[in-house]
């Protein structure tokens, strides 16, 4: 059985801090998402999990942008660098690194949330052929995406899998499982292409997307619930999954 082999010591030195759980919602409106999977080298698979989560087979590397019009700090977008993973049973993607443009948002989602977003400069275009993302960090370049030749999707064909963010809780160090609800209005499916890519700005050199697989941009809604649930992330999902409250 394939299982994550990341050092939780490591892990855990860059983690957020969430000091309580959720109780209301987050509401995100007039949002922009940006969805592009790439498959990563085998190699890469155990090195960035934890002992408790699965990798896929083969391993992938999903690039999720939020751009949001409207919520409570204001409008702001967000990068999520997420790994394909399985918790038990469940389709996952683990957090691996985040960014945002929006100080007080970046807080709020790493406190609540357990988003490990660090600021950047965040360019998401959406036009009428096609879809770019750039990340900036430090006024370096560390995520170019391009999507091209867009299709038209019903909305209802796009999905998302659950997110696993890693965070210093109440109870200790654990995966936060995070299940947005995203609605969306209009969807296209694309193709993407891998313009520009620092693993060391990411946070590892086992980072290692290379071949794109799918993607799809898509407008609506997001909103986060509360955490009903973590895991720890040394044992799998079977044995260590608790309630959050």
């Amino acid at each position: 059985m394939l299982v994550g082999t990341a050092d939780l010591d490591r892990l855990g030195a860059r983690a957020p801090r969430l000091p309580a759980f959720p109780a209301e919602p987050l509401a995100l409106g007039g949002v922009e998402v940006l969805q592009a999977c790439f498959e990563m080298r085998a190699a890469s698979r155990e090195p960035l999990l934890p002992p408790g989560l699965h990798p896929t087979n083969p391993a992938t590397c999903i690039v999720l942008a939020w751009r949001c019009a409207e919520s409570v700090w204001g409008p702001f977008s967000l990068v999520q660098l997420r790994i394909g993973c399985r918790s038990g049973v469940r389709t996952r993607g683990f957090v691996w690194a985040a960014a945002c443009d929006l100080p007080a948002a970046a807080h709020q989602l790493a406190a609540h949330w357990g988003f490990p977003a660090r600021p950047a400069q965040i360019a998401l275009s959406r036009r009428y052929d096609g879809c770019t993302l750039r990340v900036e960090i430090d006024e370096r370049a560390v995520l170019g995406i391009d999507a091209q030749d867009p299709d038209p999707l019903a909305p209802d064909d796009v999905q998302y899998t659950g997110t696993l963010t890693l965070a210093h809780t109440p109870r200790g160090l654990r995966l936060v499982q995070i299940e947005p609800r995203t609605t969306l209005e209009r969807a296209e499916r694309l193709r993407p292409r891998l313009a520009e890519f620092d693993a060391e700005a990411w946070g590892s050199a086992a980072l290692t997307p290379y071949h794109p697989v799918s993607a799809s941009v898509g407008v609506g809604r997001v909103e986060i619930p509360p955490v009903r649930f973590v895991c720890r992330p040394d044992v799998l999902a079977f044995q260590g999954t608790e309630p959050a409250r």
